[in-house]
């Protein structure tokens, strides 16, 4: 085990941290994160930590509470004198309130940034931002990883890219379509312009781009709802697409976005464990690949000081 590196988790993906643990060879620490009768949260750690560089693995996808959970741990573990504190984020939740882009609004994802450098973390490891931008609310160091490595073997051995198309379901998300499309051969892609009416609401899709007799790849980072993702789909039938499969590296999956999925021309959800997907979700039509070894293997290079650039080339 590298000398002074230790992990512990919260409770908003334990499957997750433990994976991460079993690829380091490391276990968690033991520690208690439960309640109090009255609902608050009650955290003890029970190993020494002192002067250790230990890594706090825990999304923040609501409940608010797993927030409220990561930054308890982080003041435990800064009172307890660990020598630096990296926070492990596979989801980082209220990123999509990024900017003012309305009177009256907040900026959550720079709040968050400064909640957790009050906390006492010194460091933050995360996975698709929501923007790339969201790395400039950090006043500390950010490890902001690509998930595209998660993906395209996965891809290559299972999805028919003869005659494929990359697409991407709005302009913001064209980067990270091109990235997929070089790393795939130079697949040609497409976008989808889309006006959204009002949040978690798109109204009118179009399809830029030759999509016809094409098997589909959508990429996204955040699938929440699915009403944009299915209206997608469906615009794309429309416009002759053949299979459409789609690439998503966070799934929340919130209120009837099951129902959405079953329903829609959606071949296949592919998606990463970085937030913890009920049972009772996991439909056929989602396909989820872990995160964990990505993970292990960024933990395990900042902890010895070397460059993770190489890992995403």
């Amino acid at each position: 085990m590298p000398i002074g590196m230790k992990l512990i988790s919260g409770n908003a993906n334990v499957t997750l941290a433990k994976e991460i643990s079993k690829n380091l060879d490391i276990p968690l620490l033991d520690s208690v994160v439960s309640r109090f009768s009255d609902g608050e949260i009650r955290i003890q750690i029970n190993e020494s930590v002192r002067g250790d560089h230990v890594f706090v693995i825990q999304s923040t996808n609501p409940p608010a509470e797993n927030l409220i959970e990561l930054l308890l741990l982080i003041d435990a573990l800064k009172r307890a004198s660990a020598g630096s504190i990296t926070s492990v984020i596979p989801y980082y939740g209220y990123a999509r309130q990024d900017k003012k882009d309305c009177p009256r609004v907040p900026i959550s994802g720079k709040l968050v940034a400064d909640l957790l450098m009050t906390a006492g973390t010194t460091r933050v490891m995360t996975l698709e931002l929501h923007a790339e931008q969201i790395q400039g609310f950090f006043n500390y160091p950010v490890d902001h990883l690509y998930s595209a490595p998660i993906f395209i073997d996965f891809i290559k051995e299972n999805l028919n890219i003869e005659n494929a198309v990359i697409v991407s379901p709005d302009a913001g998300r064209v980067n990270k379509a091109r990235s997929f499309a070089k790393k795939l051969g130079e697949l040609p892609i497409a976008i989808m312009d889309k006006r959204r009416s009002k949040p978690n609401e798109t109204s009118i899709m179009h399809v830029v781009g030759d999509v016809n007799n094409k098997n589909v790849i959508m990429v996204d980072d955040i699938i929440d709802t699915a009403g944009t993702i299915t209206k997608a789909a469906y615009a794309l039938k429309e416009n002759g697409a053949k299979e459409i499969n789609t690439v998503v590296t966070h799934s929340i999956l919130s209120g009837t976005a099951i129902d959405y999925l079953k329903s829609s021309p959606i071949d296949r959800l592919i998606t990463t464990n970085s937030i913890d997907i009920s049972e009772e979700k996991k439909i056929d039509k989602i396909q989820i690949l872990s995160c964990a070894k990505l993970f292990a293997d960024v933990i395990k290079r900042v902890n010895s000081n070397k460059s993770i650039s190489v890992l995403f080339d």
